[in-house]
C-alpha cells in the first residue's frame, strides 16, 4: 500500500511539474536579438557555431529567444565587431578576439597566443582553471560578458608561394598573419599582413603577398589556396588552440531572465565542442585530397621554430612591462601553461607518440 501510495503522489507530481513548465516559459519575455559573425558563411565550421547557438537556444526557450545571424560584413565588418556589441549596435557577436590586440595586446589571451595551449588546456584555463574569470574581469571594460564558443584545435602554418628551408627564407615575406604572431614574425624579418578572408586567395594569387595561413585543411581545401601557393607548412604555432569567442553586450546579458542567461551559456559550451569535433573529424580527409593533388606538405625549419621561440618569450617580458592589465593575465596563464606542459609530458605525450610509431611501424620499439 505504502509502495501504491508512493507511486501514486510521484506520477501526480510528474504531471503537476509537467504543467508547470509552460506555464514557466508563459512568463519568460520574448526576445530577438541580432548576431554579428566576423565571419563568412564559406568557413562553415566556424560561422557554424553561431547557428548552433541560434538554434539550440530557441529550442531551450520554444522559440521565445530568438537570435538572427549575420555573416561577416552583412551589418557589421570583421574589424568592428566587437566594438558594435561594446556600443550596443547588436547585442552579440561573434569573433576571434586576437584581432583587436590594438586596442589592448591582453585579449589576445582569449583566443590563442605563439607557444601557447592547445584546444583542451584553453578549455582547462577557463573552465576550472581560473582564466575565464581573469578574462571577464577585463571584458568588463568593453561592456562585453565573454562566453568561449568554439576552437579549431592547433592550426595550420599556411600556404608559402615559395619553400622555407631556413630562417633566412623568412627576411622579406609578405605573409597574411594577424595577432600577436605578425609581431613575432616581424621580428624575425617577415613582413605581417592584415587581408581580410575574402581577400586572401587574389592576394596570394597576384603575388601581392607571398604567403597567408587561416585554419586548417578542411577549411583551406574549400578557399582554394592549393591553387596559388605549392608549399602548406606545419604547425601554425601561434594558435596551439585558437578558441573563437561569443560577445554579448554585458547590459543586455544583466537584463536577460536567469533561465536565458543559462540556455545562452549553454548552447554556447555545445557549439565550442562541436567545432571541434567537426575540424578533427573533417581534417584528415582534406589534408589527403590536398596532398594527392599535388600540394607539398612541410614542417617548418628547427631553426624557424627556435627562433620564433626566443623572440616571443622576449616579446611577452616586454609587453608585460609596459602593460599591467597584460602581465596579470599572463602570469596566471603562464604558471597554467607549464604545469600543463608537465602533465601532458607524462600521460599524453606518451600515448601520442608511442601511437604515431605504431602507425609507422616503430610501436614494439616504442614499448
Amino acid at each position: 500500500m505504502e509502495r501504491r501510495s508512493f507511486l501514486k503522489q510521484a506520477g501526480a507530481g510528474l504531471a503537476a511539474g509537467a504543467a508547470a513548465a509552460p506555464a514557466l516559459a508563459a512568463d519568460l519575455p520574448t526576445i530577438k536579438w541580432r548576431l554579428a559573425s566576423g565571419f563568412p558563411k564559406t568557413v562553415d565550421a566556424i560561422f557554424g557555431a553561431g547557428e548552433t547557438v541560434a538554434k539550440r537556444v530557441a529550442a531551450a526557450t520554444g522559440g521565445k529567444f530568438q537570435i538572427s545571424l549575420f555573416a561577416a560584413g552583412e551589418i557589421v565588418p570583421t574589424p568592428g565587431v566587437l566594438d558594435a556589441v561594446k556600443d550596443g549596435t547588436v547585442e552579440l557577436g561573434h569573433a576571434a578576439s586576437y584581432w583587436y590586440i590594438g586596442k589592448d595586446p591582453a585579449l589576445a589571451f582569449d583566443t590563442a597566443i605563439p607557444f601557447g595551449l592547445n584546444s583542451r588546456q584553453q578549455n582547462a584555463w577557463l573552465m576550472s582553471g581560473g582564466g575565464l574569470e581573469l578574462l571577464r574581469e577585463f571584458f568588463k571594460e568593453y561592456n562585453i560578458h565573454n562566453i568561449p564558443c568554439g576552437n579549431t584545435g592547433t592550426q595550420m602554418g599556411g600556404w608559402f608561394r615559395k619553400e622555407i628551408k631556413s630562417l633566412d627564407d623568412l627576411k622579406g615575406l609578405k605573409f597574411r598573419i594577424g595577432g600577436f604572431a605578425g609581431q613575432v614574425l616581424a621580428r624575425l624579418g617577415v613582413v605581417p599582413q592584415q587581408i581580410p578572408p575574402a581577400d586572401i586567395y587574389p592576394s596570394l594569387e597576384k603575388g601581392t603577398i607571398d604567403a597567408a595561413e587561416w585554419v586548417a585543411p578542411y577549411d583551406d581545401l574549400k578557399l582554394g589556396f592549393s591553387k596559388v601557393a605549392k608549399y602548406y607548412y606545419y604547425p601554425g604555432f601561434w594558435e596551439g588552440g585558437a578558441q573563437l569567442s561569443l560577445y554579448v553586450n554585458a547590459k543586455k546579458f544583466a537584463e536577460l531572465p536567469k533561465e536565458y542567461q543559462a540556455i545562452l551559456e549553454d548552447a554556447c559550451a555545445f557549439a565550442n565542442a562541436e567545432m571541434q569535433a567537426r575540424y578533427d573529424a573533417r581534417n584528415p580527409h582534406a589534408l589527403k585530397q590536398l596532398i594527392a593533388a599535388g600540394t607539398q606538405l612541410r614542417p617548418f625549419p628547427s631553426d624557424m621554430m627556435a627562433a620564433a621561440y626566443k623572440v616571443t618569450h622576449e616579446l611577452y617580458e616586454e609587453t608585460a612591462a609596459k602593460n599591467p592589465k597584460f602581465k596579470k593575465i599572463y602570469d596566471h596563464w603562464k604558471k597554467f601553461r607549464d604545469e600543463q606542459l608537465q602533465w601532458f609530458a607524462v600521460a599524453e605525450n606518451r600515448f601520442d607518440n608511442f601511437m604515431q610509431a605504431t602507425r609507422h611501424g616503430g610501436g614494439a620499439k616504442g614499448k
